[in-house]
């Protein structure tokens, strides 16, 4: 069984205290050579030079503490001990040596200058040891020449089937035993499962043969290697066996509309797993074991209607419970199957416990939780509901922990800012880890541990970057070797892909903004046509890695922009309620802060932004258009909402259990129908006139084909073009690779036709 990584959902700073006269509109006149820039000649301190650095060299304009970051890796040890003392010039050579990342074998301030000297920072300035404002703006101009040397040319252009095509070999998993390795590759244009046998020179064996669909995902259980498939993307997953070990390939749970998710492995019970079914009631899940021989299903508890998951201790007994009604809830807890469950946490609004084991005497319990904090902190219950508080951290939520059974421990876990970053409980573990890590010279945020056998001897371990799409090695740590055994997309090269840079701004009302920012490859940063591509949920977030839609944009030359506007998961509790009851007000606004921030940097060209979304980024897409329509020359909806009414009248049956969070984040129908009314694009489509390209898979459980035929019809009637496009065989978004080739090949079309003109 694939290791999971235990999830919920998912410094000082260095501030100017004082107003510097010298602005980043003054370092970016600098660039003119029209404008003249007036400053007093005033000497810098560190503390300023070092603020205005930050500001001209890199796109954290807003985070305080992402600032503080990248400082920290500019000014190292015991230098620069007073900041507020003037900066020299060899200090500041320093600083952007290493800003630039020039840096190599320089080891004293004097080869630092050098340095600097060579790449002309200091060119056009007088030799006085000290730095004025004045000289500020040139050393920053010149160093921003530095960074932007580029031939402005681009890159060959990669065609979309490279991008969007099946990568390749993917998921790889060990047997329970470490005897095979499973991965998914296709097949018949489809993913499918293989098995390999380690230590083996024999032919991988496909032991899958779907024709239809990908499959979802792969597990074992024991000797028996199972997967998990919907049908045309309705979201309705079975587990199928394959044909490893002598098994026939076979739906197990071949209930027509029912939705199957894996609870547990049930180690030490032969051919059993536990699974939760929405088989008697659509709208609640039920546990079952089911034999993965037969696929007979045995009740094991049963779900009274409030029921949203459950928990099974490390014997396979069904020992909690989460209830709630989408806003409040309790956990509760029993201390045998036999007995019945009794509160054993209490959660108000907005707090999100989320068991997610028990240790291995099933003492104690390890959760995720933000009851009585603004932050998801990582903590540890005993049977009382005492609380230890094991892993937090005070700018974001932490996304999940790795737990070891077997060590009875928690080995490492994970928070994301600009990237994923790992804090270790297990001292082995973690020398492990950076022994991996040097090993294949990558950073942290780029490597994941994805399994490994019993005694932790034997490792499936993945790299992957903002450029890599991905690659998967087998490690044996008893002889250290490292074998490669799939790339990801080979055909496309990393020093052709664009680098994803984080960046954050302020809102309107001054909350800080994340996001990131792709731009072309060997392109100026300067007047570029943009694409703003807001994410869904919009309770999900952006995060640093391999995108491939948005490397397909940025290869063809556009900027694109994903900004975690408020609303987003993994700020703390207060930043995602500051978006409830907000969609096309404050949330569009943070959307919209962010083009004017592009705009403002010199970057985006103001007459060439596209906006470009899925699920709720395609209620923004619609947004957008509607309520600032001025501000976009071509959008792209794809599986996006237009009627917030008729959303939450035909969310799954399963999400009956959310229907109360819905009308807390979104709101309620009724009591804030004039809200929804004036929010949902569909009543207002008098005030679009932006182009528009619509997707939508006609199977779409989540986000109706009606949300899509509503805005078409209404944007029709009055006489507007809209280009729509629905395939019959997709869900939530198009995972079919022709489906997904024709889809990116029309929208590049689209948007060229309007952003390149």
């Amino acid at each position: 069984m694939k290791k999971r990584f235990l999830s919920a959902s998912l410094a000082v700073i260095l501030t100017t205290s004082a107003v510097i006269p010298v602005s980043m509109q003054e370092v970016r006149a600098s660039n003119e050579t029209s404008s003249q820039v007036e400053v007093r000649e005033e000497r810098l301190s560190a503390k300023e030079f070092l603020d205005l650095t930050v500001t001209a060299l890199t796109f954290q304009h807003g985070s305080e503490t992402m600032r503080q970051e990248i400082i920290d890796t500019w000014v190292k040890g015991a230098e620069l001990k007073d900041l507020s003392g003037n900066i020299k010039r060899d200090e500041a050579a320093r600083i952007l040596v290493r800003a630039l990342n020039k840096e190599e074998k320089e080891a004293t301030l004097a080869e630092y200058q050098e340095k600097a000297n060579k790449l002309g920072l200091f060119n056009g300035l007088s030799n006085s040891e000290t730095i004025t404002k004045q000289d500020a703006v040139k050393i920053l101009n010149n160093a921003k020449n530095v960074k932007n040397a580029v031939s402005n040319k681009g890159v060959k252009e990669i065609s979309v089937e490279d991008f969007m095509k099946n990568p390749g070999s993917v998921g790889y998993q060990l047997s329970p035993d470490g005897n095979y390795i499973t991965y998914n590759s296709a097949w018949k244009n489809r993913s499918n499962v293989y098995v390999k046998k380690m230590n083996d020179d024999s032919e991988p064996v496909r032991v899958s043969s779907s024709k239809d669909r990908d499959i979802a995902g792969a597990f074992w259980k024991d000797n028996n290697l199972l997967y998990l498939k919907d049908k045309g993307g309705d979201e309705n997953f079975h587990i199928y066996s394959t044909k490893f070990n002598g098994n026939k390939e076979k739906d197990l749970t071949p209930y027509p509309n029912v939705t199957v998710r894996f609870l547990s492995d049930l180690q030490g019970v032969k051919d059993e797993i536990l699974i939760t079914m929405n088989k008697e009631d659509a709208k609640v899940f039920d546990v079952y074991k089911l034999n993965v021989k037969t696929g007979k299903t045995t009740q094991v508890a049963k779900n009274p209607g409030n029921i949203s998951s459950w928990l099974a201790d490390h014997d396979g007994k069904v020992r909690m419970a989460v209830t709630s009604d989408g806003v409040e809830g309790t956990i509760l807890y029993r201390d045998s199957e036999k007995d019945k469950f009794k509160p054993f946490i209490e959660m108000k609004a907005g707090d999100e416990v989320m068991p997610l084991a028990f240790s291995k005497d099933n003492k104690h319990i390890f959760a995720t939780s933000n009851k009585g904090r603004d932050k998801v902190e990582v903590v540890k219950y005993d049977l009382k509901g005492n609380e230890e508080v094991i892993m937090s951290n005070s700018e974001v939520d932490v996304i999940g922990v790795l737990y070891n059974p077997e060590k009875d421990k928690l080995l490492y876990g994970g928070y994301m800012t600009d990237k994923v970053h790992y804090q270790f409980f297990d001292k082995d573990f973690e020398k492990l880890f950076r022994k991996i890590q040097n090993k294949l010279g990558v950073h942290e945020s780029e490597l994941s541990i994805n399994d490994y056998n019993k005694e932790m001897t034997k490792f499936i371990i993945s790299v992957s970057s903002d450029t890599v799409y991905g690659k998967y090695y087998y490690y044996d740590s008893t002889t250290d070797e490292m074998t490669e055994m799939a790339t990801l997309s080979p055909w496309l090269k990393p020093e052709e892909l664009a680098e994803m840079h984080p960046i954050s701004y302020k809102s309107r009302d001054g909350l800080t903004i994340n996001g990131y920012l792709t731009l072309p490859k060997n392109k100026e940063a300067k007047n570029l046509p943009l694409i703003v591509n807001p994410h869904g949920g919009p309770w999900g977030r952006d995060m640093w890695g391999f995108n491939p839609d948005v490397q397909l944009l940025a290869n063809r030359g556009y900027a694109v922009l994903q900004m975690n506007f408020r609303s987003s998961a993994g700020y703390g509790k207060k930043f995602l309620e500051a978006g409830n009851k907000q969609w096309g007000l404050k949330i569009q606004d943070d959307i919209t802060d962010g083009v004017q921030w592009a705009i403002d940097q010199g970057i985006a060209n103001p007459k060439r932004i596209g906006i470009y979304g899925a699920s709720f980024g395609g209620y923004a897409t619609l947004a957008g258009i509607t309520f600032t329509p001025d501000l976009y020359a071509a959008a792209v909806d794809y599986v996006g909402v237009s009627n917030i009414f008729t959303l939450l009248n035909t969310i799954p049956p399963y999400w009956e259990t959310m229907r109360e969070m819905l009308y807390e984040r979104v709101g309620h129908p009724e009591k804030d129908k004039e809200l929804l009314t004036a929010a949902s694009p569909v009543f207002h489509v008098d005030k679009i006139k932006t182009p528009l390209f619509v997707a939508q898979g006609a199977n779409d459980p989540r986000v109706n084909k009606a949300e899509s035929d509503q805005i078409v019809e209404a944007l029709r009637a009055r006489g507007v073009n809209v280009e729509y496009m629905v395939k019959d065989n997709e869900g939530h978004g198009f995972l079919n690779e022709e489906n997904k080739i024709e889809f990116y090949n029309a929208m590049l079309k689209f948007l060229d036709s309007h952003l390149k003109k």
